[in-house]
């Protein structure tokens, strides 16, 4: 799979361990940046970044990790189309991809240590979505969405 990664200055650290983690598994990595720890950077502009890419079918999926992983999850979620989630155990991550096909997990560097944020993508990497009853939950989502896009003002 190709997957998009970003993070902030907070989690710089989380998110090069998670890098040459996805590498290992085989996947493909794209790095969205931030590029160290020392410069202060906004987590939107990456998260806009990682999760702009899904109307360009880039990239599979998506890790974003900020302090909380709160902002980059609020902030990719502006994205139309995009279902992020914060996830924090490995049970939520089977979950955000089996029941509701988020394209973007998040965590927080401050909240989770290197070693559960690992086990936590893994899970994410190795959940599909079956579709299902999930499946009309997902397109009501989307429906909505939609709707609050055909209103809107520029």
């Amino acid at each position: 799979m190709r997957i998009g990664l970003g993070s902030d200055h907070n989690a710089f650290e989380m998110k090069e361990s998670i890098k040459k983690y996805v590498k290992e598994l085989g996947h493909d990595v794209y790095d969205y940046g931030c590029e160290d720890s020392c410069s202060e950077v906004d987590y939107p502009e990456i998260a806009f970044k990682v999760a702009d890419d899904i109307n360009a079918d880039k990239i599979d999926r998506r890790i974003l990790v900020c302090g909380t992983g709160i902002g980059v999850a609020i902030a990719a979620g502006k994205v139309p189309g995009i279902r992020a989630a914060l996830c924090h155990d490995t049970y939520s991550a089977e979950r955000a991809q089996k029941s509701n096909n988020a394209q973007v997990l998040t965590m927080g560097a401050k909240i989770i240590g290197i070693e559960l944020a690992k086990q936590i993508v893994k899970v994410y990497l190795e959940s599909e979505f079956p579709g299902g009853n999930s499946a009309r939950k997902i397109q009501q989502i989307t429906d909505k969405e939609q709707e609050f896009l055909k209103g809107a003002t520029v």
